[in-house]
């Protein structure tokens, strides 16, 4: 293969792109709900900050979030079973946008509120709690069996993009033009979202769809621990999370490195590395062995971040972050491909629902652990030594769990299965569409005048 063919193997598979319009709304959905939710996700902080002048205030707002994000994603993922996954994308979209108008009337007041900026944030992570699982499942549904990875590839390379530009953007309409503006950017962009996401087909539920209840959040949870492969794809996630995400101690680590000023660059190195890996994904479309790429993933990010606690100069750190966050991302085209190749439809918004365990609470106790080890020992060895565990924690895993590690996309059972299932709805819905022109045809024959 020549050298420029070989370059562009490696550019992002846009496949999904081309088949699947409803992969096309939704990538646009996604990007102008980024760009505005993160007006919001700036301003309000920094509005806390500007009434009360209190970490501890400004720190509450992670309190307020946490449990109606994990009640709400364990409820959403059952509600998305059961009710139209586009319906309930599209009523959580326009509920985001009637607290973000809130935001924007209370900051226009003379003399704007503090508690309902709390009330607003817990409302917000509650919604999203609700819409992940939908979003989420409904990718499965909307983009052929084989192209998972490189829908995975893409919606991560639209979202690295966003967490670069976005921050800085908000940070400047924050800085010159207030509060008021970057709310009223919010609303606008839910506005635009909402328009978009009537456009999308209808997704009802499979067999009528199933009550949401405890008993169905349940029977999801049953199914998960049944799957050793499924099982893996969390338990690999958690333990990255919680042993080798650092972020809260970034600060403590920037001034042990006389480094102040790169601190926003430690905050934004994970996703330039995450980007470079989008923009060179083009081979992750090729591989079938998506344990792999899972549990290679979880251990480049642990060998980061130890690399990063280890080394004494502040650009080998945003080195080693940046490659820390390619393996994240690696990690989660593999966790995200294996889910929607092997799950079952009637069952994907409940399993959905307990993925928002695994990437909320993880990195949030993550934090809770940099900070503890942090002041015990250290903050070096608070890297190092989450990394170095992180690294143990992946080995011990894939040892417990080997079906994870031998996955093959082409052989496993699940898989099949639903590859099978793919092309039979396709089948029959290429069989509808065939007697309905048969009929339609035979109609208008019916009705032509005799020669």
């Amino acid at each position: 293969m020549s050298t420029p063919r070989r370059l562009a193997a490696l550019l992002p598979d846009l496949t999904p792109w081309r088949s699947s319009r409803d992969f096309r709304l939704l990538f646009w959905q996604g990007t102008v709900t980024f760009f505005g939710s993160f007006m919001a996700m700036i301003a309000l902080p920094l509005q806390i900050k500007h009434l009360t002048d209190s970490p501890l205030a400004v720190g509450a707002m992670g309190a307020v979030e946490l449990v109606p994000m994990v009640v709400c994603g364990l409820y959403g993922g059952a509600l998305a079973d059961a009710v139209d996954r586009r319906r309930l994308i599209l009523l959580t979209e326009a509920g985001l946008g009637v607290l973000a108008l809130l935001l924007l009337v209370n900051a226009v007041l003379p003399d704007p509120l503090l508690w309902p900026l709390y009330v607003v944030a817990a409302g917000v992570s509650g919604l999203a709690g609700l819409q992940r699982p939908a979003l989420d499942s409904l990718m499965a549904r909307i983009v052929p069996h084989d192209q998972m990875t490189a829908a995975a590839a893409l919606n991560s390379l639209r979202y690295n993009i966003g967490a670069i530009a976005a921050p800085s953007l908000a940070g400047l309409v924050v800085a010159w033009a207030g509060y008021a503006c970057a709310y009223a950017i919010t609303v606008i962009g839910f506005v635009a979202s909402v328009v978009l996401c009537t456009r999308l087909a209808p997704a009802p539920p499979v067999h009528g769809g199933e009550r949401p209840s405890l008993r169905s959040i349940a029977e999801g949870a049953r199914y998960a621990w049944s799957r050793p492969v499924l099982l893996g794809t969390y338990a690999v996630d958690l333990a990255a999370m919680f042993l080798a995400f650092p972020n809260t101690i970034f600060p403590f680590l920037a001034d042990e490195l006389d480094a102040v000023w790169a601190l926003g660059l430690m905050y934004g190195a994970g996703a330039v590395g995450s980007l470079l890996l989008g923009l060179t994904s083009g081979w992750t479309s090729r591989v079938h062995r998506h344990g792999l790429l899972v549990i290679g993933g979880a251990t480049v990010w642990g060998l980061a971040v130890a690399a990063a606690g280890w080394t004494g100069s502040i650009w080998v750190v945003l080195a080693c972050l940046a490659v820390a966050g390619a393996g994240d991302m690696l990690s989660g085209l593999g966790r995200a491909t294996i889910w929607n190749q092997t799950i079952p439809e009637e069952l994907r918004g409940r399993l959905a629902g307990i993925e928002v365990l695994s990437y909320s609470v993880g990195p949030q106790l993550g934090q809770v652990r940099a900070g503890t080890m942090a002041g015990w020992t250290g903050t070096r060895s608070a890297f190092w030594s989450g990394g170095v565990a992180c690294v143990a924690s992946v080995a011990v895993l894939s040892a417990l769990l080997p079906k994870l590690f031998t996955y093959d996309a082409r052989t496993d059972e699940d898989a099949l299965r639903r590859r099978a299932d793919r092309e039979a709805v396709a089948a029959g819905a290429a069989g509808a569409a065939d007697t309905t022109h048969d009929t339609v045809a035979g109609s208008a024959g019916d009705r032509a005048p005799a020669a």
